[in-house]
């Protein structure tokens, strides 16, 4: 089952099921939030998706309208964005430390004897990232996108500051979650997400992965209730114009991954302030496909396209780029 946000046209805020065609979207009742309807299934101890099944109704709306009049929100959030964080794990998949090393040429490997940081954490996450149920295994590299302020909805532009030197997607299987009363994380299920960032950025020096992934960023349209695929492929494309500069194919998933999804869950909730109990958390898992590797350089007015059977409708976002703010002054009280 696939859940999907969105506007009315009378300006509402509904959740929808989508037809097996994807061409309708059945209404929930009494729901105009997925974070609302989560709240209810665990205030009743019962899976989110029974309780979805037990309030669909009989009304239905066009998608496709929704979809071409940008009526889409993203699949989950908050009505105090700050209460949503955007977070993520790298070289978590195979043949992902290959793109990460093209990226980080290092006087080092001039001796075949050593290894760049990057290729040395993968290799830990390909000895130890898979642990035994019940056990922890290798901690992955992470990082922080932002806050809910930092996302932008499906079919919306991703805007990239003016200082930024790339604007690059990342196509990415997205864990979406929200915290119990009690601290608990609860998982909703996974969509479709561009992990957008500065590439250029990070190249110049590792230590500024940190500035490259504070973008916007984004996922959905649909969120996919219960366990993903071990197996995801997709496709991540570019358009610009009527042409198309890039695609290909990017696989995700367990089946392609150095980590568990219970490793990398683990090692990011670990920490008693990612437990705040009303917080959203949006995870993105990594990738071991960028345009940026394969030489693209975007502009201003490109699209990103990525799809992945399963997953619902494609998940598409312009880009564009901030206006210049100049020195940020900091006014002593």
């Amino acid at each position: 089952m696939r859940l999907v946000q969105f506007i009315d046209e009378d300006g509402h805020r509904r959740v929808g099921v989508p037809s097996p065609d994807g061409t309708k979207l059945t209404i929930i009742e009494q729901a105009d939030s997925t974070y609302g309807l989560a709240f209810e299934a665990i205030a009743a101890n019962i899976a989110l998706g029974t309780l979805i099944v037990s309030r669909l109704g009989t009304e239905t709306v066009d998608y496709n309208a929704i979809i071409d009049e940008k009526r889409i929100l993203l699949p989950i959030d908050h009505r105090e964005p700050s209460r949503i964080i955007v977070t993520g794990t790298g070289l978590t998949h195979l043949g992902s430390a290959d793109t990460r090393d093209k990226m980080h040429k290092t006087v080092a490997e001039a001796d075949e004897s050593s290894l760049t940081d990057s290729m040395k954490m993968f290799r830990a996450g390909l000895a130890g990232g898979k642990p035994s149920i019940g056990n922890v295994g290798t901690e992955p590299e992470w990082f922080y996108k932002g806050t809910g302020a930092f996302l932008a909805k499906p079919e919306q532009p991703l805007i990239s500051p003016a200082f930024a030197e790339d604007a690059g997607e990342e196509p990415e299987l997205t864990g979406l979650y929200v915290i119990g009363p009690d601290g608990t994380p609860f998982r909703l299920g996974f969509a479709i997400g561009n992990e957008f960032s500065d590439h250029v950025t990070e190249r110049k020096n590792y230590l500024l992965l940190a500035h490259s992934k504070l973008r916007q960023s984004s996922f959905g349209p649909e969120l996919l209730l219960g366990t993903p695929p071990a197996d995801i492929r997709g496709t991540s494309r570019i358009r610009r114009g009527n042409d198309i500069i890039f695609e290909k194919p990017f696989l995700t998933g367990e089946a392609n991954m150095s980590h568990t999804l219970a490793n990398l869950e683990h090692h990011h909730f670990k920490y008693s302030g990612h437990r705040v109990p009303g917080d959203i958390h949006v995870h993105y898992f990594g990738t071991a496909t960028l345009s940026f590797a394969d030489g693209i350089r975007t502009q201003a007015g490109d699209v990103f396209e990525i799809e992945a059977p399963g997953f619902g409708r494609v998940l598409r976002n312009s880009f564009s780029l901030a206006n210049p703010e100049g020195v940020i002054a900091v006014r002593p009280l």
